[in-house]
């Protein structure tokens, strides 16, 4: 006999969250097999990240490798990681969203 509390069937309840979870978990898997891709300073340089956030690729133009101003390639790389990281965070998001109905449910993602 299913048991509700608060006008919830609890064990419908459990069933659904149990549903979304391993969803979730599927959605998890496929993100580390897609990649966003980030270029800046002009396409001097090209990040690439999968899904779950890794950086799995970095291209430097030969152009931009200059001795004399490291910083400036430093910032480029610093700028293409953290807005790479950014756009697989966010597509992450709004698949875990899709599965979870908007709902922000702490430790998913």
């Amino acid at each position: 006999m299913a048991k509700n509390f608060g006008g919830f069937d609890l064990n419908s309840l459990m069933s659904q969250a149990k549903k979304i979870q391993k969803q979730i978990a599927e959605a998890q898997e496929n993100a580390a097999k897609e990649t966003v891709e980030v270029s800046v300073g002009g396409g001097m340089v090209t990040v690439k990240a999968n899904g779950l956030g890794e950086i799995v690729d970095i291209k430097i133009s030969k152009e931009i490798v200059d001795p004399d101003d490291v910083e400036t390639l430093e910032d480029l790389v610093l700028s293409g990681v953290n807005e790479a990281v950014r756009k697989a965070k966010e597509s992450m998001e709004e698949k875990i969203s899709a599965l979870t109905g908007g709902l922000n449910i702490p430790g998913m993602f």
